[in-house]
Order: C-alpha cells, then structure tokens, then sequence
C-alpha cells in the first residue's frame, strides 16, 4: 500500500517507459475529458437552445388564389405557473418538458396579411407600443419586409379586442393604418368599450382601459364596422363568433378556389400544453369554461376536417394543423417552402436514382 507522507503529497517514482505511459494517459483523459464536456454543453444546448433578436419575419404562403403572409410582431415571455388554470405547475411542466420546453415559454405574437378582390388585408395588429420596448410592437418592420406600406391596408380584421391584437391601431393616439376600415364583432366592441363590464365580469380593468386607447380613436374616426356572427365581412370572408376568451371572439374563414384557411385568434395559447390537455385554460380568457368548450369542439372538427388554421400565438408563422393524439391533439406546423412554386422549371435531381449504377 502507497500513503502519502505527513503533511505532504504522494510523489511516485516512474520508470522512463512507465513516464511515458503515464504522460500518454494524461493526455487521452485530457481529451476525453474535452470531449465530454464539449459533447455535454453541445447536448445542453440542443435541449436548452437560447433564443435571439431576430430581423423582420415574413412567411408567405397561399389558399387557392390567395396569397397569405404571417407577419411577427415579436415574442413575449409567458410565465405558465401564474397564467394558466385548471392545471398544476408539475402536470404543466411535464407537457413542457415533453416538448423539450420549460417554463417560462416565449409566446409569438403573429399577424396575417393578404390580398384579395381589391383588398390589402391585415388579421390583427400586433401589440404596438403596449408591452413596451422590445416586447412587440415589429409589425411594421414586417409589413415593410414585404413592401407593404401603413397606408395601403384597407382592411383589418380583429379577432378580438385585446392589447396584443389591437394595439398595433394606433401610435401616441394617431392611427397607424389611415385607410383602413377595422372589422371587429358588435360584442366585442360593447363589452370592452363599457368600463362597468369590468366589475360585472370580474375582468381586469386594464383591458378596458387599453380597449379604449386602441379603440375609441378608430370608432371617434367612424373607422369600426361592427358585424355579427355568420356575416360575410369581405368577399370570400366568413366572420364566425365563438364567445368564451371574449364575448366576441372570432373566427375569419377565408375561401378561395374550392381551399380554406381559418384565423382562429386566441382558441389557444400553448400548444405544448394546450393541445394535449384542451381543458387548461389561460387567465385571459373572459369566460374559461366557454373558451375550454370552443377549444374541445373546435379542434375535434379541424382534426376531423383537416383544416387549415393560422393561430395568432403558437411559434411564428403559426399556421399549420390539430391532429389527434390520445385524449388530446397534436400541433402540426405548416411545411417550410422557400422556392417560387409558380415556376414550371422542372427539378433536375442529379441524384434522382440514389446514385445507383
């Protein structure tokens, strides 16, 4: 047995080849070691990846004659302990953790533009300035991206009427889009434009509040064109209300060419967790059980239909489809294309046959 003497260190005594064999295991547990660590923080990254300040984000894609861009307006971070109900933060951070997530989860804020029958048309707005410098408020930027100015839109259409949605209206109380008529449903327009509604619902006051800063400039300026539900508010254009995380909470149906694609507003938040447990619901919503209802049967009809839907609050551009997955659904983004699809030049794959004699 080898101890070290008092107070000291063990010193071994090494034959030359044994030095040598000794210097050359250092070394390879030396690299080893590199390895590892290079190999841990490369797997911590992958399961951890950190996000970054992105340029202007446009997707473009199209609906029978349609074409369709998602716009972002940016990302917020959302902290799901405190925001969302009917769950408990172990079964929230498990769904997290299934889809390689942890709290708190940055949310994107999409809107949608597109072009039809004469129409320069935005589905909702953005945050604008109400969540702050740099939380939001790019829409613009976006819109630039695509070379689409403010004062060409001549419609937008609002799913409801929240600050992540409306805000983009107006900037230091001057509209933002002068030119625009803003379709948004009679009840929305009642509920948010009456601050008495607060008490009466138990909902915040700033929403109402906020309603008015975004609102009252573009109703002042005869801009609003409340509709009902099962009108058609543009050509092509079904506007369908479905009451729960508003009073007037829409969906916009947009035909074209025998396809259609449905703008779906806020029916969900997190797919991660609200696709597979469509009962959780959010503190925003107005009226949780109803909006958990129109979750339940509205998802059960696009997964059954296969429909198209374009979601203002899931990872940019946010359109895609709901599958069936156990007793909830899976979140299926739309494929990423980056090619001119109108081009008839055929592929020539110099590897078409697997390289094979």
């Amino acid at each position: 047995m080898v101890s070290a003497p008092p107070g000291g260190s063990l010193t071994p005594h090494y034959y030359p080849h044994q030095k040598a064999n000794s210097i050359m295991k250092q070394i390879l547990l030396s690299l080893g070691l590199c390895c590892f660590t290079f190999a841990a923080r490369a797997q911590a990254t992958i399961d951890s990846p950190q996000g970054a300040l992105q340029g202007a984000s446009h997707y473009t894609f199209r609906v029978g004659d349609v074409e369709i861009t998602s716009l972002s307006d940016g990302t917020v971070p959302q902290d799901l302990h405190v925001l969302l109900h009917s769950t408990t933060n172990a079964k929230t951070d498990a769904l997290l953790h299934d889809a390689f997530l942890s709290n708190p989860v940055e949310a994107s804020i999409n809107a949608f533009l597109f072009r039809d029958a004469g129409h320069v048309v935005l589905v909702d707005t953005g945050a604008g300035d109400f969540f702050g410098p740099g939380y939001g408020g790019k829409l613009i930027e976006s819109l630039a991206s695509v070379n689409v100015g403010p004062s060409q839109i001549t419609d937008v259409l609002l799913t409801h009427a929240h600050d992540d949605h409306m805000g983009g209206l107006v900037h230091n109380g001057q509209l933002v889009f002068p030119n625009a008529t803003i379709h948004l449903s009679a009840a929305d327009l009642a509920f948010f434009l009456d601050r008495s509604n607060a008490e009466k619902a138990h909902y915040a006051m700033s929403y109402f509040d906020q309603a008015y800063t975004a609102l009252k400039p573009e109703k002042d300026a005869g801009k609003i064109v409340p509709f009902h539900s099962g009108e058609e508010v543009l050509p092509g254009v079904e506007a369908v209300i479905h009451p729960g995380h508003t009073p007037g909470s829409t969906f916009y149906i947009l035909h074209s060419q025998g396809r259609s694609i449905v703008f779906v507003g806020d029916i969900i938040h997190v797919a991660s967790v609200q696709a597979p447990a469509p009962e959780i619901t959010i503190a925003y919503d107005v009226d949780p059980a109803k909006a958990a209802a129109v979750r339940k049967t509205s998802f059960a009809e696009f997964a059954k239909d296969r429909t198209l839907i374009a979601v203002p609050h899931l990872p940019f551009p946010g359109v895609g489809h709901v599958k069936p997955n156990g007793d909830g659904y899976l979140w299926v983004p739309i494929l990423y294309v980056n090619r001119d699809l109108s081009k008839d030049t055929p592929f020539l794959d110099p590897h078409k046959n697997g390289d094979k004699p």
